[in-house]
């Protein structure tokens, strides 16, 4: 019997991740805004720094696939309205856009050398830190869910089935 492998492309992953990411922008967007910066006691302390830390991984890692240092992140009390965290996420979406946009087909298995906090270097892959980048929003967004539900607010919907 011959195994089939499934393969779901890294660029599919993303194009999902953004189309929840703005299912959750919209739910928080409609929270008060005491509400959307209150210390949680959560990773990042508050729903507005959780989401910004997901978009400012996106950032830190698309300036080290591009070798650039593009992004000046500000701090998170600097996102004072939920606007100015709107305009943050449209301007990190465009930027992976365009980078995805310009990778050619075996760009994905680009080599590159990670430095961990430890010291080591690891050898890893476009693709390696794309993934990666699609689990760290992943991780984040089921710690927005468990603060949805200790609110009494229904996250949104997310799943293949719902694209």
């Amino acid at each position: 019997m011959q195994k089939v492998v499934l393969v779901v492309e890294v660029k599919k992953l993303l194009e999902y991740n953004e189309l929840i990411r703005h299912r959750y922008f919209d739910a928080l967007a409609r929270l008060p805004w005491s509400e959307f910066v209150k210390n949680r006691e959560a990773s990042f302390h508050s729903l507005r720094n959780i989401f910004i830390h997901t978009l400012n991984a996106v950032d830190y890692w698309l300036d080290f696939l591009q070798k650039e240092d593009l992004c000046s992140r500000k701090k998170f009390d600097d996102y004072t309205t939920i606007q100015d965290v709107k305009a943050y996420m449209e301007q990190v979406e465009n930027r992976m856009h365009k980078y995805l946009d310009s990778l050619p087909p075996k760009g994905v298995y680009k080599k590159y050398e990670v430095k961990h906090d430890a010291g080591d270097i690891e050898t890893v892959t476009a693709e390696d830190i794309l993934i990666h980048v699609f689990e760290e929003e992943v991780h984040h967004r089921g710690e927005t869910i468990a603060l949805l539900w200790q609110m009494g607010v229904e996250p949104p919907g997310m799943g293949w089935e719902r694209l």
